[in-house]
């Protein structure tokens, strides 16, 4: 190994465990569900994103299979060669049906697709109003774009407001995109997507959604936007496949005109092989199964007011949450990397966040009930929680 490298990693692998910002890997022996063994041992999970319980849905699982038997393991190629099978234009009609759009295109991950719509359609000519606190994949996509990026406070309309006015009077852009999460993955918040809409119309911004933990979440599933009611003023409805939905995958919901463009100009879905079929298949699943039946999406929020209920009322900090996601605040980062070992070892499992995932001095760990769990799952938990609290001083 070049000593150059040996040093910067020996030197910045020691820097981040000195700072508790180092976080190991565990192997799970199981599939992700409401329960997961590692090393042998039962846990009660609490850290996956599959908040309808679908990754192991036996009809999720089945389609994917039959679909594997028709078109084989994987596409073969890229979508634009002869890697778009029949099974990938079924789940985009599905997914535009869904979200209440004219079409929509599918990409291999979320990360991926944030990476390719942003640069795709914004240049070096153009603005991004970005909110503090979007995720990384919005923020790499934005820096691809080569875009003026201009940081918004998070949540202040006010000073989005502001921002768009001096950039539209500034004369200097071609275009100006207004990004940012529907619902945001650490705190849990909504976008205040009535009053970003109303700001847009006034300045000509181009919308953007990051719906990734709202799709499957609000608005009966649909997500954030349709939440809302606001399917036709969105510009951009970006999603993933791999959380609410259970399989992988990512996808951008919008008009005709959008999706063509994104199909030409999007450099993953160029240059990089599509989405298996089984994975196609069962995403497509899961979005009918949540169209025919509410019950996925009443139970994950049935199962999360529960779940908030309790931990506040053993006195933890779960801040302003309007959505499943629940955070217990703790705020120093070593104390969130103990906290979630001491709760692991007594058979809760939920990871340490810290920085620079969330920002220095707001160290947690997040809980991710979902609709898969049991209520005595829920209690057995929360009296794991109310025992190592006492143990750690956190709570009395």
């Amino acid at each position: 190994m070049s000593k150059s490298l040996e040093h910067f990693l020996d030197e910045g692998l020691a820097n981040l465990k000195e700072k508790g910002l180092y976080n190991t890997i565990d192997v799970l022996d199981s599939a992700n569900g409401p329960e997961i063994t590692i090393d042998g041992k039962r846990m009660i999970n609490l850290a996956s994103n599959n908040y309808l319980g679908f990754a192991t849905n036996p009809d999720l699982m089945q389609v994917c299979n039959e679909a594997t038997d028709k078109y084989g393991v994987g596409a073969g190629a890229v979508r634009t060669i002869n890697g778009t099978l029949k099974i990938h234009e079924e789940l985009e009609n599905k997914i535009a049906e869904f979200k209440g759009t004219e079409a929509a295109i599918a990409f291999q991950s979320g990360f991926n697709c944030n990476m390719g719509a942003i640069s795709a359609v914004m240049t070096k000519e153009d603005a991004i109003l970005s909110d503090e606190l979007n995720h990384a994949s919005i923020i790499d996509g934005c820096r691809l774009s080569r875009a003026k990026i201009i940081r918004v406070k998070h949540q202040d309309m006010e000073d989005l407001e502001q921002k768009a006015k001096e950039a539209v009077e500034s004369g200097q852009y071609k275009k100006i995109m207004y990004i940012t999460d529907g619902v945001f993955s650490m705190d849990g918040d909504i976008a205040n997507i009535p009053e970003i809409v109303r700001i847009a119309e006034k300045y000509d911004l181009i919308t953007y959604v990051d719906d990734a933990h709202g799709s499957g979440v609000l608005g009966k599933g649909a997500g954030t936007v349709k939440h809302f009611g606001l399917s036709d003023k969105i510009d951009f409805q970006m999603g993933t496949l791999s959380k609410a939905i259970g399989v992988v995958g990512g996808y951008v919901a919008g008009s005709q005109r959008l999706i063509d463009w994104l199909k030409s100009q999007g450099r993953p879905f160029l240059f990089s092989t599509s989405l298996t079929p089984g994975a196609a298949a069962a995403a497509k699943k899961a979005i009918e199964l949540m169209q025919e039946d509410d019950h996925y999406v009443q139970d994950l929020w049935d199962n999360a007011n529960y779940f908030k209920e309790k931990l506040q009322a053993i006195g933890y900090d779960i801040g302003k949450s309007e959505t499943p996601i629940t955070p217990v605040i703790l705020g120093d980062e070593l104390l969130a990397q103990k906290f979630s070992k001491k709760l692991i070892e007594n058979g809760v499992y939920v990871k340490p966040i810290v920085f620079p995932t969330v920002p220095m001095g707001t160290g947690r760990v997040r809980n991710m009930p979902n609709a898969a769990h049991t209520k005595e799952m829920l209690d057995e938990a929360i009296a794991i929680y109310e025992k190592v609290g006492k143990e750690l001083g956190i709570i009395k």
